[in-house]
């Protein structure tokens, strides 16, 4: 229940405090007084927008803060689903700032306007004399049969469900699109990659290929430099070596008389052990130097093959085409993975449109055994605010395909008269007669539902006499179970209320504040009188507010 809600610079209010009773807290005061505005504000804290243009003072903030008992544990697991602190006395905080910003609190915990909204609507409901029109909303129609079906566990696993199954059905068609796109390629993808195996690529060939048709096209200088170097080296009187050899000798002959010199004779001996095994290998490589036509060939066709590759692909070298060759690969594999996961996920969705198809027959069978308790208990309650040959009818239709809520759809048709045949609600009530039947029905939803606070705005439009002293009757009832706040010009709604709040205007300096005071016994017979018979009430107007409260 909505314990106390602060105001601080909102519209005609400077600073407000108001703390609110459980049971049935009355709200009265004459028109213009501030009724709207206080309600205006508390709208604030459930989310709605807001202005700062309605600031009591434009150079201070607007804050509006609402403190909550919690008493429903089922609202715990929607706090932690919105990582919000949950307390059994929970604050709602908005504040908004001269230049229109808004921040949303919620036990100190910031939160966006959203989550505010949604946290909000479970704690109170708003009834205004222009809400009625929720009552030709499909949802609001099934909601007030399903209130009463008691599958409140089964509907939220439907939904789930459905939920699942939207998810499914979305990713199928992607999977489906995704495939068919890739088909389209496969063709030609097959292509590329069959041209690519056929290559039979290795990483580094081409540079090897590079290396050797240097080595071919250049053959005869290189076999020539070779002979020479070879020559010199080991063949030519002198060679290199014989000068080298006969140098060691002379060494060798004197290395006795100086140690230096035995180390320049190790030296050259290192050196021509060395210079000797040069030789060899270019002797070696001038023997396998040779000048092939046909490998020349063989390299040229081979490297025009990898050149070719490359350009048509747009790559650098092998090591790139075999990537690209990897993934031409995985792209027609992916193709017949993608094609083993669509008739699996195909399998899947069908198997959970079974389970929901169970669940949405079972809930349409618990709606059906609702209904006529729907239209009974509501005929009930229409006659005790006067309308006893009203009537209330919910026709249930079946869809064609699953929806968010199973296969029903929930037409509400009414009458308030005998002899007249049930018509859509908007098409056959008066304002009165409206506001009575959404007070019947919020009396019926208001005992199978959990909703700690509900507010009724002037709903009391229309009605007079009698018919509003029944009205205030049902809404006594419904302060017995849950807190119930009314704004009202009736005098037969206000004497109901355990808790009296009078709204009122000061004018102070040129300036004029709203106010709100709960009124003791003395002064509610005062106000109740005025409401009677206008200012300064009679004798017989004030013994009836007497009988009124009493």
């Amino acid at each position: 229940m909505l314990q106390k809600l602060s105001i601080r610079n909102y519209a005609l209010i400077d600073s407000l405090d108001i703390e609110f009773d459980q049971g049935l807290n009355i709200i009265t005061g004459e028109t213009g007084a501030g009724k709207s505005i206080i309600l205006g504000a508390l709208s604030l804290i459930l989310g709605q927008r807001a202005e700062s243009k309605y600031f009591f003072n434009q150079d201070k903030k607007c804050v509006i803060e609402g403190s909550f008992s919690l008493g429903d544990e089922n609202l715990k697991s929607l706090f932690e689903e919105h990582d919000v602190d949950f307390f059994n006395e929970s604050t709602l905080r908005r504040e908004i700032s001269i230049d229109g910003k808004s921040r949303s609190f919620i036990n100190d915990t910031p939160v966006n306007l959203s989550i505010l909204k949604q946290i909000g609507e479970k704690l109170i409901d708003i009834h205004s004399q222009h809400a009625t029109q929720e009552i030709n909303d499909a949802d609001f129609q099934l909601l007030i049969v399903d209130s009463l079906a008691n599958h409140n566990a089964l509907l939220f696993d439907y939904r789930t469900g459905f939920k699942k199954l939207k998810l499914e059905s979305n990713r199928l068609k992607k999977l489906i699109a995704d495939a068919n796109e890739a088909r389209s390629k496969q063709d030609y993808e097959q292509f590329l990659f069959n041209e690519l195996e056929r290559a039979n690529l290795k990483a580094h060939e081409q540079e090897e290929l590079e290396q050797e048709l240097e080595r071919l096209t250049h053959a005869e200088s290189i076999k020539r430099a070779l002979l020479t170097a070879s020559g010199l080296l080991n063949e030519t009187e002198p060679s290199a070596l014989q000068m080298l050899k006969e140098a060691q000798l002379q060494l060798q002959g004197i290395e006795k008389f100086d140690p230096s010199i035995n180390s320049l004779y190790e030296r050259l001996r290192s050196s021509i052990i060395e210079i000797k095994d040069i030789a060899d290998e270019i002797a070696a490589i001038e023997a396998d130097t040779l000048h092939s036509a046909e490998r020349l060939d063989v390299i040229n066709q081979r490297l025009d093959l990898l050149y070719s590759l490359q350009q048509k692909h747009r790559v650098a070298d092998n090591t790139e085409l075999l990537e690209l060759q990897k993934q031409l690969e995985n792209n027609l594999n992916q193709l017949l993975s993608s094609d083993e996961t669509i008739e699996q996920l195909t399998k899947e969705i069908e198997q959970l449109k079974v389970e929901l198809q169970k669940k949405a027959n079972q809930l349409s069978l618990n709606r059906k055994k609702a209904i006529k308790t729907v239209e009974e208990q509501n005929s009930q309650t229409l006659k005790n605010v006067g309308m006893p040959n009203a009537k209330l009818v919910l026709n249930q239709q079946a869809l064609q395909d699953l929806g968010k809520d199973g296969l029903d759809e929930i037409n509400l048709l009414f009458t308030a008269n005998a002899g007249q045949a049930p018509a859509p609600v908007n098409k056959v009530a008066s304002g009165g007669e409206l506001s009575r039947l959404m007070l019947s029905i919020k009396a019926l939803l208001a005992k199978h539902t959990s909703l700690p606070t509900i507010i009724f705005d002037e709903i009391d439009t229309g009605i007079s006499g009698e018919t509003a002293l029944k009205v205030g009757e049902v809404i006594a009832q419904l302060g017995h179970n849950m807190q119930v706040i009314s704004i009202t010009h009736l005098p037969q709604i206000a004497a109901k209320g355990l808790s009296h709040y009078f709204v009122y205007k000061n004018e102070d300096g040129g300036k004029t504040t709203t106010g709100i005071r709960k009124l003791k016994q003395e002064e509610r017979i005062e106000v109740l009188a005025e409401m009677l018979s206008g200012k300064n009430p009679g004798a017989s107007a004030i013994e009836n507010a007497k009988e009124l409260l009493a």
